[in-house]
């Protein structure tokens, strides 16, 4: 006798307690903290916040310089000061935080798996919001061939030397991008007492727009643009870099003692990836509609986890947003969306990439990046037909905003595309 073979079972064991919340928020970031707080204010009952850090707060933890907390707590703040506002924000709310609460996998109900310290548990939550941030993008996985001797780092790992175990890692950094991010981790080399031989920028300008541009020719740091690193040297310790033009393929060397990777952010997705979420292979977070939510029913995303890296504030106001339209939710069905944009030629992704025609949006634009630097016009098209264009002289990582109330009226796919101008 034949017998079939039994399908395999992934679920947890069913001796696996069980807590049941209102909302469960995964991710103690500005976004995460920020919703927790609204949510609460919103009269949601019980709110479950879960960061596997030792410490809530997200990246700026990290990040001893300002400003911080303008738009939030008008004032200015050290980047450690104000996670700490934001953590007690939410927490003086009715808000429920625990840290060092990883979640392994999100499911259909919804409900997380989650380790713990005391061990593996089930939430169940009526809603999930996905509050997860970004990585920076490694030496790795940038290609920068070379020896592997000690003074190789990213930003967060220099903010975490130099604020919070007061250690220097290195007197003399070349730092690669021009991001804003670069521009942090140049203030936190300042305030070591750091000099940076050089900043590295592969594009032929730089990526934060002016003033924060300014910064590296105010401090006196030679900047070289069109340019990558191709090869690291030294054997301990950092020792000198080579330094490849991208136009004509010379090369120049540089001597320093570390080397500092900077931004080229992509959302923390793998809890989304594993739990089986649309991904949207533009910007590589979850996929939503206007209001933050993902393919799966009751779960909801904010923050740099659904695209690269936005300032602090901006993740803070998005938070929020989310969480107003997850508080309507709970009273009301939202409807299904009728309009679905995508990226076309010039556009590296545009977020969010569906839109309903009712209901509150949580966005209120569509927010494009640009594949290239773009001197001419961003058009919104549907079946050929411009719908909506605006003169753009912008390139990657500066955001760039379309009005959702422009694009409501239009059923059917809509594609973003750059175009009437060259890249330069």
């Amino acid at each position: 006798m034949t017998v079939a073979p039994q399908a395999p079972q992934f679920g947890p064991p069913a001796e696996m307690p069980v807590e049941t919340v209102d909302a469960l928020i995964v991710g103690a970031g500005p976004a995460g903290l920020a919703a927790a707080a609204r949510l609460r204010e919103l009269g949601v009952g019980k709110v479950l916040i879960l960061e596997r850090q030792t410490e809530a707060g997200g990246i700026p933890r990290h990040c001893g310089h300002s400003p911080f907390g303008m738009r939030e707590f008008h004032r200015v703040l050290s980047g450690k000061s104000y996670a700490a506002r934001l953590a007690g924000k939410a927490v003086s709310t009715g808000a429920d935080l625990r840290l060092r609460h990883s979640v392994v996998s999100i499911e259909a109900g919804p409900r997380a798996v989650v380790a713990t310290p005391e061990g593996m548990r089930i939430i169940e939550a009526k809603q999930i919001l996905l509050a997860t941030g970004v990585r920076e993008a490694t030496r790795a996985a940038r290609l920068v061939s070379g020896s592997r001797p000690l003074g190789v780092l990213n930003t967060a790992a220099l903010q975490d030397m130099v604020f919070l175990r007061k250690l220097r890692p290195f007197s003399r950094p070349v730092i690669v991008g021009t991001e804003l991010v670069s521009m942090s981790a140049i203030l936190t080399c300042l305030t070591a007492r750091a000099r940076p031989a050089a900043v590295v920028e592969r594009l032929d300008k730089p990526v934060v727009r002016r003033p924060f541009s300014w910064l590296p020719h105010v401090v006196r740091i030679p900047t070289f643009f069109g340019t990558e690193i191709a090869e690291i040297h030294g054997r301990k310790i950092v020792e000198a870099v080579t330094l490849r033009k991208l136009t004509d393929g010379t090369t120049t060397q540089i001597a320093c003692d570390g080397v500092l990777f900077t931004g080229g952010f992509t959302p923390e997705a793998s809890l989304a990836r594993s739990s089986g979420l649309a991904i949207d292979p533009g910007t590589m977070g979850p996929a939503v509609d206007a209001g933050g939510r993902t393919s799966l029913q009751d779960v909801y995303a904010a923050g740099n986890g659904l695209r690269g890296v936005e300032t602090a504030g901006h993740c803070w106001s998005e938070g929020r947003a989310v969480a107003e339209v997850m508080a309507g939710d709970l009273t009301s069905s939202a409807a299904e969306a009728t309009t679905f944009i995508e990226p076309g030629a010039g556009v590296k992704y545009v977020m969010p990439q569906r839109l309903s025609p009712q209901g509150k949006s949580a966005f209120p634009n569509v927010q494009v990046r640009l594949a290239d630097w773009i001197d001419g016009e961003l058009a919104v098209e549907q079946d050929g037909r411009t719908i909506w264009s605006h003169r753009i002289n912008s390139g990657p990582e500066r955001r760039i905003a379309v009005p959702i109330d422009a694009l409501k009226g239009h059923q059917g796919t809509l594609r973003i595309v750059a175009r009437n101008g060259g890249a330069r």
